[in-house]
């Protein structure tokens, strides 16, 4: 469909006039575009986004959440001396003072442009990693204070690893497409380590480990990079944040950017789980995060990393079980392959565990 992006952008509270706007950037849940204004001859260019209201039903929920956490860390930056404009998003709100435009049946939104950074959508060497997890870990600092509980729920259950459990153990009483006889061993495998979906829901439950705001989607590309030194500024994609425990976004970090191969590798001989990589990551985000994080925090990092992995593995079957519905697929096994990178790797954490809670030097 096209739209009148001059019109569009004028419905926002973005200064100067008008004169482009075109598709930007790499990311296929929400259609995004850079619009460049022109003011006193100078370019002040945004970011504009068509929001995807088939994932994200409720948007009215969804920019709340984003409303609150990105007021929040513009103050926390603001409190530290730091670049509000550069440190942390900034919606730029409706003319009408809305965080977003209904245009068309359409849901839009608009952020501050972070002029001079660039994101990696894969990690080109040891520093990309250990840049993300000093973002990752400023995120969480810088929101340290703010009360979690004031945020919705964008994806119910996305980490109750029981729930998780319970929609397995459906797909293979159901057994929809006949596949449940062809992959009894990772079946086998799901139910011999189900006692790992406890291990953080009950302690957030239990007030043990406290609810943080997390962001559940801490890959690379979500981290803005300071071109010109190559250091953290920024988290952006924000859809998903949510009340949870730092342990999961710790641990997604390490189930994402530790697998020395692609997520859906076939060849599981080149599927490891890279020691080095974790070592770096831990570093920076232990460096960043501050001294807010709890004991029991720290503690239950490297089983945030087990458990995000064996979640991930076991939602990969689940769908393969279900007829591949909800991940994308582009060939006929790939869930199949992605389950066993995930057992691979949660093994190979496991054999290690000792070691890696270690390393978080937990007393």
């Amino acid at each position: 469909m096209e739209y009148n992006f001059k019109e569009i952008c004028g419905k926002f509270a973005a200064e100067g006039e008008y004169e482009s706007c075109e598709r930007y950037g790499e990311g296929h849940i929400n259609a995004t575009y850079k619009l460049t204004m022109r003011q006193g001859g100078k370019a002040v260019r945004y970011i504009l986004q068509q929001i995807n209201t088939r994932l994200f039903t409720d948007v009215d929920k969804l920019m709340h959440n984003i409303e609150l956490v990105t007021s929040f860390c513009r103050a926390s930056v603001i409190k530290r001396g730091g670049d509000p404009m550069r440190e942390c998003l900034n919606v730029v709100p409706t003319k009408e003072g809305k965080s977003y435009l209904n245009y068309a049946g359409k849901s839009f939104r608009m952020y501050v442009f972070i002029e001079n950074a660039v994101t990696y959508q894969i990690v080109r060497d040891a520093r990309d990693f250990y840049e993300s997890a000093v973002a990752f870990g400023n995120f969480a600092n810088l929101l340290a204070d703010f009360d979690a509980s004031q945020l919705y729920e964008i994806l119910p259950d996305f980490h109750n690893t029981k729930k998780r459990y319970e929609n397995f153990k459906r797909a293979v009483d159901r057994d929809i497409c006949g596949r449940k006889a062809q992959v009894q061993r990772e079946i086998d495998w799901m139910e011999k380590h189900s006692d790992l979906c406890g291990k953080i829901v009950d302690k957030i439950a239990g007030g043990e480990i406290p609810l943080r705001v997390t962001h559940n989607d801490t890959k690379l590309n979500n981290v803005m990079i300071d071109a010109a030194t190559g250091k953290a500024l920024a988290v952006i994609d924000l859809d998903t944040v949510m009340p949870g425990s730092l342990c999961y976004d710790f641990g997604d970090s390490i189930r994402f950017g530790c697998n020395s191969a692609a997520e859906d590798e076939a060849d599981l001989s080149k599927v490891h789980f890279r020691l080095d990589l974790y070592k770096t990551y831990l570093e920076g985000y232990l460096s960043a995060v501050g001294d807010f994080i709890t004991k029991a925090e720290r503690e239950n990092l490297a089983m945030g990393a087990v458990l995000m992995t064996y979640e991930c593995g076991m939602r990969f079957l689940t769908d393969y079980l279900e007829n591949d519905v909800y991940f994308h697929t582009t060939r006929e096994g790939q869930n199949l392959d992605r389950t066993h990178t995930q057992m691979r790797l949660a093994d190979e954490m496991l054999e290690n565990f000792d070691s890696l809670q270690k390393l978080a030097d937990v007393r």
